[in-house]
């Protein structure tokens, strides 16, 4: 359903792709049995055979060819149409699409699920390193619960702009001033749990980088015997413990980022979580 938002509008205009119930007869099936009849007719004038026999042969022969060809013929498997419009009928009123977004919905509704989308692929959540199965469970619910008020800030929007459009007089935009508040702060409120998805992201970002990083260093780490016996037995070893000493620090400073970023992830994810 999440790949086919087009095809579920136009499920919601009215389109059916269901089939219509009527069969219609192979054309094949009508040939055979025009040349049966023709030919028993042909033979009536030939050898005197009774017009009845003729044409009930006929009948026989076709029905025979229409058990055979029904008999081998496949079952047509559903469309992806078919079935989609089935799965839309049973989750009616549990999916959205996007003629149920107004423009400044659908901007705030996609940066949710770009940020979403990067938590999940995330290496440190792939290797477990964050907590993947509480993500995987309440990230979705959170795009959903996000899109739901996206939802009826859209609808209320468009009824406050249609109410305001004829103009207004002093009364009335008196009137209408507590609920513009409404709306703004509740759109307001919506843009913060959007952020704070967007927050958990650019810290899962930071945490993926020094995973990378760490990993580049450490297989550095693993050749650096090949290069310290070069050095010794070239004689440059006064030259080269420096660097020696500044590849360990990295390792040690990225393995703190890699630390620090996971522990800023978390907490980001408990202000999530509420």
């Amino acid at each position: 359903m999440r790949r086919h938002g087009p095809l579920l509008s136009r499920f919601r205009s009215g389109w059916n792709p269901e089939p219509d119930g009527t069969s219609r007869v192979p054309a094949a099936l009508v040939a055979a049995f025009g040349s049966t009849v023709l030919l028993g007719l042909g033979g009536t004038a030939l050898v005197g055979v009774p017009v009845a026999f003729s044409v009930t042969a006929a009948v026989i022969c076709l029905l025979i060819l229409s058990c055979v060809y029904f008999a081998t013929k496949p079952a047509p498997a559903d469309s992806v149409e078919r079935v989609l419009y089935r799965h839309s009928r049973q989750h009616q009123g549990r999916y959205l699409i996007l003629e149920d977004f107004d423009f400044a919905a659908r901007e705030l509704l996609g940066r949710a699920q770009r940020a979403i989308d990067h938590i999940l692929r995330s290496r440190v959540n792939v290797m477990g390193m964050l907590d993947s199965v509480r993500n995987a469970v309440m990230l979705p619910a959170e795009e959903w619960e996000i899109a739901r008020l996206l939802t009826k800030l859209s609808e209320l929007r468009a009824r406050h702009r249609h109410l305001a459009r004829g103009g207004r007089s002093p009364e009335v935009a008196a009137a209408m001033a507590p609920m513009e508040r409404a709306l703004t702060a509740s759109e307001a409120a919506v843009v913060a749990r959007v952020e704070a998805l967007e927050r958990y992201a650019a810290h899962v970002t930071q945490a993926d980088r020094a995973l990378v990083s760490q990993g580049q260093i450490e297989v550095l780490r693993a050749h650096l015997p090949e290069y310290e016996q070069l050095v010794a037995e070239t004689g440059a070893a006064r030259f080269f413990a420096p660097e020696i000493g500044s590849l360990s620090d990295d390792a040690d400073h990225l393995r703190r980022a890699l630390r620090d970023s996971l522990r800023s992830a978390h907490e980001a994810f408990r202000y999530l979580d509420g």
